[in-house]
């Protein structure tokens, strides 16, 4: 009997990495850029970025005058990095805006919120009653989810925003017959498929542009186009996916996994009792997502205020839930729920400290501070102007992809490297608005499968989905994805986009 091969969980894979990275230190010399403030128009608004100097890399050298190897020690005290280090200070690295203490707080307040509100049973009684009025109409959800997830992705940038919505959608797939993976495919990988091509992301799309030098959301037609085809074939795929575990669920690599969700459905329990209680749940869930996504596109709200917009809605459902003794709850029910949520996502907010370690291990991301990372990218960007001009277009698309795994963040990956990689995209003759293209494609797609991102962490979290398990899936679909971008680079030189 063939033995199954067991892929190593997603702490160990990190931590194996952290040690490449260490090792790295030991070869590579450290170098850095200068920066300086730059300002671009971003519709109508006047905004500021700070980026590299083109052309302003140096090594840090030792007292000889040679380039220095700064290689990590075992242990550092006083809060510097060594390689035992790496989780508690990639915890604690940042701040409340962002990665990673920030995204953290994020995660578990997520994972705390949806806990009192899973707790009111009211989105099990809500997929009851769904699964009841959509008899063959089922899969409807899939595209409908998928094209709404793809809009939100390209419009407003949603990213972190999908674990919540995994959060929900995992149990109501599960109960129609698919699994998580399909609810991962629907809402996280919808997001970033828009992300990755969208025309007006703010937060990718139109920096780039705007520290490039062009005008920003220019480009809008073959863009729009970009993002119609890979979010048709999104939905293709998935569909065929999906319809697959639905002939067979033990198909499905996530069929271990997902007995969880399965309970309910296996209890014999098919008769939905859908009361006021639980209308009012929903309707507090609804009216949270609209105030969150009203305050995303109109009041730029980011990782702090949407924190707190799903805590008022848990602790609302939460008190809902005790008026209308929903599930027996009580006002201890609110706090142990909130506190079994968080614990669920607590090893997807371990994750984005663990990773972040990776960046503190090479030295940072600041391009003014000596690291190892500036010295791989300044020689990768060297590399662009080597080739003809398809292929140093593509090659950009390449070096993105890559420097995806260290920069996740879409806005600090724009800032860091299109600086330094739009100059030399016009010696090697590639416009930069083919530049931006290979970097919003690198940049977006690899973000569904590099375990660094914490987005993608905390929506397996979500779904009790390892990344191993998870790479296991979506690697077939990473290289589609990987094809069709290459196309889209090419077909945008040929075509002179500018």
């Amino acid at each position: 009997m063939k033995k199954e091969i067991k892929m190593p969980h997603t702490f160990v894979i990190v931590f194996f990495v952290v040690l490449f990275a260490a090792f790295l230190t030991y070869l590579i010399p450290m170098g850095s850029f200068q920066t300086e403030e730059m300002n671009y128009n971003s519709g109508g608004s006047e905004e500021t970025r700070t980026v590299l100097v083109p052309g302003s890399f140096q090594y840090a050298v030792d007292e000889e005058g040679n380039p220095q190897k700064n290689g990590t020690s075992i242990f550092e005290p006083f809060g510097e990095t060594g390689l035992l280090n790496y989780l508690f200070e990639g915890l604690v690295s940042g701040d409340k805006w962002g990665s990673a203490v920030g995204v953290v707080a994020f995660i578990i307040i997520i994972g705390g919120s949806f806990g009192i509100l899973m707790e009111t049973k009211a989105i099990d009684e809500g997929i009851l009653s769904l699964i009841d009025k959509t008899k063959g109409r089922e899969v409807l959800i899939i595209p409908a989810m998928f094209l709404l997830f793809s809009l939100g992705g390209a419009v407003f940038g949603m990213g972190e925003e999908a674990i919540a919505f995994a959060l929900i959608l995992v149990p109501l797939m599960v109960a129609l017959g698919y699994d998580s993976l399909t609810a991962i495919m629907i809402t996280y990988v919808a997001t970033q498929i828009g992300f990755a091509t969208s025309w007006m992301n703010p937060f990718g799309v139109a920096i780039a542009q705007g520290v490039s030098g062009i005008p920003v959301l220019s480009g809008a037609p073959f863009r729009i186009v970009m993002w119609t085809v890979f979010t048709a074939i999104g939905i293709i795929y998935t569909m065929r996916y999906a319809a697959k575990i639905r002939r067979d669920p033990n198909s499905s690599l996530s069929y271990g996994s997902d007995a969880a969700f399965r309970k309910e459905k296996q209890s014999g329990k098919v008769k939905a009792s859908f009361g006021l209680g639980h209308g009012l749940v929903i309707l507090t869930l609804a009216a949270g997502v609209g105030w969150i996504v009203w305050g995303v596109i109109f009041h730029a709200y980011y990782i702090p205020e949407i924190a707190t917009q799903f805590f008022v809605i848990g602790l609302l459902s939460g008190i809902i839930g005790v008026i209308f003794k929903l599930n027996n709850m009580s006002i201890n029910s609110i706090a142990e729920s909130f506190a079994d949520g968080a614990k669920d996502l607590l090893p997807a907010a371990l994750i984005v400290g663990m990773a972040k370690g990776i960046i503190l291990v090479l030295g940072g991301d600041a391009p003014d501070s000596p690291s190892v990372l500036n010295t791989i990218l300044h020689s990768a960007g060297g590399l662009v102007d080597d080739f003809p001009t398809v292929l140093s277009a593509w090659f950009i698309l390449v070096i993105q992809s890559v420097f995806n795994f260290f920069i996740v963040s879409g806005s600090g990956q724009a800032a860091l490297t299109m600086p330094l990689i739009a100059p030399l995209a016009d010696i090697a003759g590639v416009s930069r608005q083919v530049a931006v293209v290979a970097f919003q494609l690198g940049d977006g797609l690899t973000n569904i499968i590099v375990p660094t991102s914490a987005a993608l962490m905390g929506s397996l979290g979500a779904a009790r989905v390892d990344w191993g398990t998870w790479f296991q899936f979506i690697f077939k679909f990473q290289i589609l994805l990987f094809v069709m971008a290459s196309a889209f680079v090419i077909l945008a030189v040929l075509i002179g986009l500018h």
